[in-house]
């Protein structure tokens, strides 16, 4: 009898389904809706509860017993004793080659600790980042990192950069990415001490399609089609985005609904409206990517319904089936590889000098 492991995408997404404001009921009938489209699931929670949920739908689905849940108000670094916790229970099922990927509407912070913790980093990675997808006039930008590390040093926005282009190539299917650098202007010598060390890096990193500088506006008009940014920056840039698109549609409603002619004009729009709501919600896709961690994880919003969580298994099993981490590893090991080249020459120029000199 063979013992070869089956291959990643012939696995089951983990699917904490404790985690978040709606489950497990949103966990369920979003896992069926995926299974229904082709997606292999096991569900990780309270077996009697997911149970009674799956009898109440006439269905059936495998399930992973876990007796926790990390909730929303719980601290991130409680992962670390509660090892039944629905989110580290998951992510253990990617450890043990059980699962392809976690994905978690629950406590993002104890989702990204659950994952460094369990599965630790991609070899070479120093630091794990958040890509979102943010509308444009023209589909969708990875902006990286949107929350994961609020302090960064120059040499991991240029990992960053590295990851980003590999998610854009395999998710929003741009062949040849390019990649721009958030900072207040398109100079190469505009912003602060990071900006600028970050953009001297990209400018001589092998794999990343560097285009330069980019403002605020450049993300929502779809300038380049990934914007690398310290985690602080990028998170409140995308709770921004989210905000001001909620803001904008609630200013259309009302104006739709000021008179007899508006509210007629409305129901005309109303298809297109839908269209636009449609790439402005988060759960179009269904959970972000942390992508540089040693295994597959996603984290999605905590209000995530059925639908999310639908979209959010298909996103997770295009980017195992794509190999994005592969590509990830190969990417940083080629700027590592770059840089050992470029020292080693500078080294030999400078044993050099000195030779001359002496």
């Amino acid at each position: 009898m063979s013992d070869a492991r089956p291959s990643s995408t012939d696995l089951p997404i983990a699917l904490d389904a404790m985690g978040g404001e709606r489950m497990p009921d949103a966990a369920v009938d979003g896992a069926l809706e995926a299974v229904a489209a082709g997606r292999y699931v096991v569900l990780v929670g309270d077996r009697e509860r997911l149970e009674g949920a799956l009898r109440a739908r006439n269905a059936s689905l495998p399930i992973e017993h876990a007796g926790d849940v990390i909730a929303m108000d719980d601290h991130a670094g409680d992962v670390r004793r509660r090892k039944d916790a629905s989110v580290v229970v998951a992510t253990r099922l990617v450890k043990e080659g059980r699962a392809a990927a976690v994905v978690s509407m629950g406590h993002s912070g104890a989702t990204m600790a659950a994952a460094l913790l369990v599965l630790g980093r991609l070899p070479g990675v120093e630091r794990p980042a958040i890509v979102a997808n943010i509308p444009t006039v023209d589909g969708f930008c990875a902006l990286i990192d949107a929350g994961a590390n609020a302090d960064c040093r120059p040499g991991w926005l240029q990992q960053f950069a590295v990851m980003g282009s590999v998610y854009a190539r395999a998710f929003l299917e741009r062949p040849d990415p390019s990649v721009g650098l958030m900072s207040i202007g398109e100079e190469e010598g505009k912003g602060n001490e990071l900006a600028i060390a970050v953009h001297a890096l990209l400018k001589q990193t092998p794999g990343v399609r560097f285009h330069g500088n980019v403002e605020g506006r450049d993300l929502l008009a779809g300038t380049t089609d990934v914007v690398v940014t310290d985690g602080f920056t990028g998170n409140v840039m995308l709770k921004l985005a989210e905000g001001e698109a909620k803001v904008i549609f609630e200013l259309v409603r009302g104006a739709l609904r000021s008179s007899w002619r508006a509210k007629l004009g409305g129901l005309l729009a109303k298809p297109a409206l839908r269209q636009i709501a449609e790439r402005l919600d988060p759960g179009t896709y269904g959970a972000q990517p942390l992508l540089g961690v040693n295994g597959y994880a996603f984290i999605g919003h905590g209000s995530a319904d059925a639908r999310a969580v639908r979209n959010a298994v298909h996103t997770a099993s295009r980017l195992v089936a794509a190999r994005v981490n592969d590509h990830i590893a190969e990417g940083v090991a080629a700027v590592a590889a770059a840089q050992g080249a470029a020292g080693e020459a500078a080294g030999s120029r400078s044993a050099q000098g000195a030779d001359g000199a002496a």
